[in-house]
């Protein structure tokens, strides 16, 4: 396969993930200024859920009748004139609203950029350039704080917003320079988007899931896993620093050594890609990212909360890789848009119930015992996975296809 545009492409997703992080640490502090309340914070980590659930009932059927390239290209450019606009905003109400739509943009943008790239990527190299891609991504996780940080030293928190804005803008050039993945002549004609023809596609959906069963299976299993650890991590700040009273350099240490490990697996499955088979990948992934929770829920200092941070993330790059190829791979691409919204709605809701669940629970009991009840319920949820994935009867999902 020809990399250039793959290369392209992992360019603009780099440029438009570490402008990602600027945006959500600028405005976290943007807010906090404003308000001096924690809680006003924490309403920005709502709405992107609750973004999803509004959206994702009809996006499905925009994306797989849209030029996937156009429509990303337009969801970039919506965001970062958002963005743009957020620094002149001095309504609390109003930057909600600009952030909530924002989020729109952004839910619909995930799984169109998914569709694009099943399209654009042989399947002969997926598992190799999901590699990569998670690889950018964890990059991202490391240099998007820094680059925040510096902004911040030279400018303030709005110029971090402008960058991002511009970064955005950015990833709209480059994917401009991609391909385009639509055929002419298997183009789908567009349809007027109305209510009968989204009950159509959920019915069409549905009725994929009854005759895919095992799939469907996986990919709910797999929205678990990010249901459990969205729910752990919103306990993470104040375990760190109430629990193993952590100063908040040494937490933004920890955070650091995260991102290492999302680093170092994803450089393990991009050297070798043609090694490890997915359901592997996939099954180790979800026994050890728990355990990785395991260890910082029991660990007395520094050191051992690094060694869970580290394990789980590392680990957590082996289920992604996994399980995003296995996707792409299983899933017909003319539908993917739309499967992946309809069940994503359901993560979203399930997202909420264990978010709020678990911190009423750390009100209410000591902090520890929740975060290790947790952690363990989570390890259940990956001997679960790690059983259905390794079956034999079902490998024929996970075969590696080489060049």
């Amino acid at each position: 396969m020809k990399w250039k545009n793959p290369s392209l492409l992992l360019f603009g997703i780099g440029i438009s993930n570490i402008g990602a992080w600027v945006y959500l640490i600028a405005l976290n502090l943007i807010i906090l200024n404003m308000t001096k309340s924690p809680l006003a914070v924490s309403i920005l980590y709502i709405l992107l859920p609750l973004a999803t659930l509004v959206t994702n009932f009809w996006s499905g059927t925009v994306i797989d009748r849209f030029n996937k390239r156009n429509l990303m290209i337009i969801l970039d450019l919506i965001r970062a004139i958002l963005i743009f606009t957020l620094p002149f905003v001095d309504s609390l109400f109003l930057i909600y609203v600009a952030v909530f739509m924002i989020n729109i943009a952004s839910s619909i943008f995930e799984p169109t950029s998914m569709v694009y790239m099943t399209k654009l990527i042989p399947k002969t190299s997926r598992q190799k350039f999901n590699a990569m891609r998670n690889f950018i991504h964890s990059c991202g996780f490391i240099i998007g704080p820094s680059v925040a940080g510096f902004l911040f030293i030279v400018g303030s928190p709005y110029l971090a917003i402008f960058a991002n804005s511009f970064a955005l803008a950015l990833s709209a050039i480059v994917i401009l320079l991609l391909p385009n993945v639509e055929i002419k002549n298997e183009d789908i004609i567009i349809q007027r988007i109305n209510i009968t023809l989204i009950l159509n596609d959920w019915k069409n959906i549905i009725n994929f899931s009854r005759k895919n069963i095992y799939v469907t299976l996986v990919y709910v299993l797999f929205s678990m896993i990010t249901v459990f650890m969205t729910a752990l991590d919103s306990l993470e700040a104040a375990f760190a620093t109430e629990v193993l009273a952590l100063s908040e350099s040494n937490y933004g240490f920890l955070v650091s050594i995260a991102g290492v490990g999302i680093i170092g697996g994803s450089l393990v499955n991009a050297l070798f890609a043609n090694k490890l088979n997915l359901n592997i990948l996939i099954g180790l992934g979800a026994i050890f990212t728990p355990i990785g929770y395991i260890i910082f829920a029991f660990s007395p200092n520094f050191i051992w909360a690094s060694i869970g941070f580290f394990t789980l993330t590392f680990f957590l790059s082996f289920t992604n890789i996994g399980f995003l190829t296995f996707y792409q791979n299983n899933v017909p691409v003319d539908i993917m848009g739309r499967f992946s919204s309809i069940l994503r709605i359901f993560e979203a809701g399930l997202i909420l119930l264990f978010t709020i669940t678990i911190g009423l629970f750390a009100e209410i009991f000591e902090l520890r015992g929740v975060y290790i009840i947790g952690s363990f319920s989570f390890l259940v949820l990956g001997i679960i996975i790690h059983f259905i994935v390794t079956v034999k009867s079902k490998r024929h999902y996970y075969e590696r296809v080489l060049d």
